[in-house]
């Protein structure tokens, strides 16, 4: 699947932001993983691009896009910049599929804009504060990358099965691989920029302060085998979302577009479906 021809760029706030735009149709937003880029939507684009718009946003030191802009110090900061490229679009109306942060800043251009988000689905993602424990650990990591600027061997061994179902690494070595081979290859000149994002990240605002603002049609969806964001989180935001839709993703972890491509598009279909037609 190469969708290079479908790559486009902004510039937003003095950095280059590439996104591909491929389809026709209502359109679809989407928002990527934190240490991943637009091709861990792949499956779906290729699957949904047949009767939808999908533009598909590298997140800021991520993938072909530039490093995060210096005014961006928040994940409502990121809503708004990816409101900027529906404007630049001409794009009035638009539903949101984000998997981790891509559902969080997603969640945020709901609320910030709900005349426009048709729906909005989150995928293995929590809305509220990162746990104590949990931020800790994941500031001191970034404090290693940070210091070291790259991500040692060590930190890739802890970091990469943080993202999979239990048995990922012996059904599909070559998805774990890839993605340990990823984190070895981090450019230097992007690990600033990768180290703000992550705090931004694990230190996010609670965003379910605002869910009564949150309006638009809500599918959560969470592999049962996630353990960076797990389904108790996903059954919380469940019940504080009303007319929230929650499913369980079977045999996928974190990083569930590619673990259940197949689980993933059937139940988007079906979503969508009821939303958009």
């Amino acid at each position: 699947m190469n969708f290079s021809s479908a790559r486009k760029q902004i510039t937003i706030d003095n950095k280059r932001l590439s996104y591909l735009d491929i389809g026709t149709g209502p359109v679809l937003l989407f928002g990527h993983c934190y240490l991943w880029d637009s091709k861990m939507w792949a499956p779906q684009i290729e699957h949904l691009s047949k009767q939808y718009r999908c533009v598909v946003p590298d997140l800021w030191g991520h993938g072909e896009s530039d490093t995060l802009p210096e005014s961006t110090h928040s994940l409502r900061d990121i809503s708004q910049q990816m409101l900027q490229l529906m404007d630049s679009l001409s794009i009035d109306n638009f539903s949101v599929i984000g998997l981790s942060v891509g559902g969080m800043w997603g969640a945020e251009l709901a609320i910030a804009a709900p005349s426009r988000v048709n729906a909005l689905v989150m995928m293995n993602c929590f809305i509220g504060y990162e746990p104590e424990v949990a931020r800790a650990k994941y500031y001191a990591m970034l404090d290693i990358i940070k210091e070291t600027q790259g991500v040692p061997a060590s930190l890739i061994e802890q970091i990469a099965p943080l993202y999979f179902a239990k048995n990922l690494e012996q059904d599909n070595p070559e998805l774990f691989d890839t993605f340990k081979q990823s984190l070895a290859n981090i450019h230097p000149d992007r690990i600033e920029s990768i180290c703000r994002l992550g705090k931004i990240i694990f230190g996010r605002r609670d965003t379910m302060d605002d869910i009564e603002q949150l309006i638009s049609p809500c599918l959560i969806m969470t592999g049962l085998e996630d353990t960076v964001r797990p389904v108790l989180e996903s059954y919380l935001m469940h019940d504080a979302i009303a007319g929230s839709e929650f499913i369980n993703i079977p045999k996928a972890g974190h990083i569930s577009s590619l673990e259940q491509p197949d689980f993933v598009n059937g139940e988007l279909d079906k979503f969508l479906a009821k939303h958009l037609t």
